[in-house]
Formats: structure tokens, C-alpha cells, sequence
């Protein structure tokens, strides 16, 4: 591989566009190498590429060392969106300061050049923000997985685009009108239709920003929401806390992690990724409490749900699947068995702990045994090698920690072995 980069090298020093030479300079040098060493290094950079490409981790995922993702944390790299009265107000104010060229006797030619530079102004003041902020706000398809499906869940797809493209809508609009303007005021024959001119052309660039402010304030909303999301480091091991609506994720996460999730008795109280933080012999860990699954097809699942899936999907977690057998959750223990078997079935790369909760509850349940044995057995029993714990009680706490730290410590040496395939 170290030689395939040392041939990548060689080939960057050697191709250099004919654009780059120093203006002035005599004759040209020669920038190519002979044709048939090109050819070699061509070949076996394309290759060491391939490999690269086609690098595969333990847990299946293929890692495209030639595309243009980005790690996780660019949503605290947004620039900060000004409110569009603030906008609009400091650019009038800067617009205002402008004054003419020194140096123009003219009365009427002072007050075409001082119309037209403010005007000039005006726009780009209005203009320029506006264009940082699409040049800066991230091209979705070039982000993490994660972060893309993070948009795309929590604004409705093609939304995050669309808002972005309003954004950008006005900023054309204001330059086509500014220059205009601009232009308009520079042509005039009078002092008097110079300032006709000017006060027409800041009325007609106040009004197309206030049509378009909404677009901007928009943005605004996106941005905040977008660096609110907690940021999930892949390279620290995760523990991702998956079950159905209710079944105590919120409680485990409080007594396992510095996470502080809202815990009620209802329904999808968790409505977004909630994060918090183990810290095992000095070692830190992430803990994330997702939405609540139900027992329905990909297509019927709400955008929580979805969001729990974008999670195991792009992110290298290992599982602590929560299991209610108390019947309190209001999902029935039949149906979770069913959710249950579906996510072990599309995660079974991921490492896992499963975890009756609420075991306090369970000499009250109902007793019942469905006709399907391994349903039956899930029901009073829950999945093989589950722990049963109560919060209420305590019982069941002591152990369940010492499983979580060894389940990341797996987790752990996992990602530090692929960390090492892909250097090699």
C-alpha cells in the first residue's frame, strides 16, 4: 500500500496543469514523465484504489476510501445564520455609510457615482451572507450515512434542499435586481435622477429580501435544529438501547450512563437519539437511547422508528435490546417477539445483550402460553440468555453493568481491529 501512495505522490508532483506555471516565465519545461512509467504508476494506483474501495470491516459494511463522506460532526460546523431583519437591517446601515470617489467636481456625477456604490453595497451586503451560507451548509449526499439520514427523518425528504434553494433563489434575485439598479442610477443624466434612481433601487432590494426572508429565517431553524443533534462518535464503542415504545429503555440509560432521557409512562416519550456516557476503567464509552419500535412494516414505521434504524444501519453499535414481558408497555408480548426476531435478524452482525426489564411486574402478569413454543417461551421467559432486571428493585443492576463493560470492551477491540485492517 505505502507503495501505491508513493506512485499517487509522484504522479500529483509530475501531472501539474500547464494553468500553474508562473506568468513571465520563458520557455516551458517539460511536466510529463515517459509514457510508459505513467502508464505503470496508472496501473498500480488503480489498483491499490480498487482494494481500497472494496476494504471490508468485520461487521460487513464496505468503507469507499476514494468517496467524499465525511466523519460524523458536520452539523457543528454550519455557519451561524443571521435572522433576516438583522440581515437586512446591518446591510442598509453599511449601505447608508457609503460615500462617493474623492475627486468628482460634478454635482451630478458625484451623485450618480455615490447612488450606484450604495446600491452596490445594498446587494452585496444582502448577497454575500447568503452565498456562505449555501457554499457552507453541507451537500447531503456527501455526508456520513448517519447524518444524512438524520436530515432526511427529521425534515421530510427533499425538504433540507429545498430550503437551501430558496436561500440561494434570493440571493440571484437580489444581484440581478441590484445591479439593475445599480446601473439604472449610474446612467442618469441629473442630480435629481440620481437620487430617484437610489431610492428606487433600495425600495426594490428591501422588498425582494422581505419576499424572500422567510427563506433565510428557515434556515435559521434548520441550522438550530441540526446543532442540536448529539454528535455520535464512530470511533468510541456505543451502546445503542433498542425495544419497543415504554419497555424502560430511558430508565436503563439513566443508571448506565451520565444521560438524563425524559422517562414517562407512554409511548414514544424518547422522540429523537438522546446520548450519554460510560466511563469503565478510565475508558469512555457513548449510550443512546433510540425511539421505541412496533410491530410494522419498514414502510408503516414513523420517522422514530426510522431513526432507531438509521442508527443500527450506519452506525458500528453494539445492542441492548429491552424486553417488557409485564404487559404495563402496552405492546404485547407476542408483538415484541415478532419486532424482536425481525431487527436480530437484519442486525445479526452487531454484538448483543438482551434485558428483561421490569421483572418486579412479572409474577402479576398473566401467564398465558401461546401455541407456538418459542413464542410461549419468549413470553415468560423472554430471549435466551436474557438478564432480568429491576429498577425498582435493584435487582439485576450489578450484573447488567458488568455485562454492558464487557459487551464494549468487545466492542472496543472490534473497531481497533478494523482501525487496523484498514491501515494495513
Amino acid at each position: 500500500m505505502s507503495g501505491s501512495i508513493r506512485a499517487s505522490n509522484l504522479l500529483h508532483q509530475w501531472w501539474i496543469p500547464s494553468t500553474k506555471l508562473p506568468i513571465g516565465t520563458g520557455r516551458r519545461r517539460s511536466s510529463r514523465l515517459p509514457i510508459g512509467l505513467i502508464s505503470a504508476l496508472e496501473a498500480r494506483l488503480g489498483l491499490s484504489l480498487c482494494l481500497c474501495q472494496q476494504l471490508q470491516t468485520a461487521t460487513g459494511a464496505v468503507i469507499d476510501k476514494s468517496s467524499k463522506h465525511e466523519m460524523v460532526g458536520a452539523f457543528q460546523k454550519l455557519p451561524m445564520v443571521m435572522p433576516s431583519i438583522d440581515i437586512l437591517s446591518s446591510a442598509q446601515r453599511k449601505a447608508r455609510n457609503v460615500t462617493p470617489t474623492k475627486g468628482i467636481a460634478n454635482i451630478a456625477k458625484r451623485e450618480r457615482n455615490r447612488g450606484a456604490k450604495q446600491l452596490d453595497a445594498l446587494m452585496k451586503e444582502l448577497a454575500v451572507p447568503l452565498r456562505v451560507y449555501t457554499e457552507n451548509f453541507p451537500n447531503k449526499r456527501y455526508l456520513h450515512p448517519y447524518e444524512s439520514s438524520l436530515i432526511e427523518l427529521t425534515f421530510g425528504e427533499g425538504n433540507y434542499e429545498e430550503v437551501l434553494g430558496r436561500v440561494d433563489a434570493l440571493r440571484k434575485r437580489l444581484i440581478s435586481v441590484g445591479k439593475q439598479h445599480a446601473s439604472l442610477c449610474a446612467k442618469s443624466s441629473s442630480k435629481r435622477e440620481a437620487e430617484e434612481q437610489l431610492s428606487e433601487g433600495l425600495k426594490k432590494l428591501e422588498e425582494v429580501f422581505q419576499l424572500g426572508k422567510n427563506a433565510v429565517d428557515d434556515l435559521l431553524n434548520v441550522a438550530k435544529t441540526l446543532r442540536a443533534m448529539p454528535v455520535v462518535d464512530p470511533q468510541i464503542p456505543t451502546l445503542c438501547l433498542v425495544g419497543a415504545p415504554n419497555v424502560g429503555k430511558s430508565s436503563l440509560v439513566r443508571i448506565l450512563s451520565t444521560g438524563k432521557p425524559e422517562v414517562c409512562n407512554y409511548p414514544f416519550t424518547t422522540r429523537g437519539i438522546l446520548m450519554g456516557h460510560i466511563i469503565f476503567n478510565y475508558e469512555r464509552f457513548q449510550v443512546t437511547d433510540t425511539p421505541g419500535l412496533l410491530r410494522r412494516r419498514y414502510d408503516d414505521r414513523n420517522n422514530l422508528e426510522k431513526l432507531t434504524l438509521a442508527v443500527l444501519s450506519h452506525l458500528p453499535t453494539a445492542v441492548l435490546y429491552v424486553h417488557d414481558l409485564s404487559g404495563e408497555c402496552g405492546t404485547s408480548p407476542y408483538d415484541q417477539f415478532i419486532t424482536y426476531k425481525e431487527i436480530r435478524e437484519r442486525f445479526e452482525d452487531h454484538l448483543w445483550l438482551d434485558v428483561v426489564s421490569k421483572c418486579d411486574l412479572l409474577e402479576d402478569s398473566p401467564a398465558n402460553i401461546l401455541e407456538d413454543d418459542v413464542a410461549g417461551r419468549y413470553k415468560r421467559f423472554g430471549p435466551d440468555g436474557a438478564i432480568r432486571v429491576s429498577i425498582k428493585n435493584e435487582v439485576g443492576v450489578d450484573e447488567l453493568k458488568n455485562r454492558v463493560q464487557d459487551l464494549l470492551g468487545s466492542q472496543m477491540a472490534r473497531l481497533r481491529a478494523e482501525k487496523t485492517q484498514v491501515e494495513s
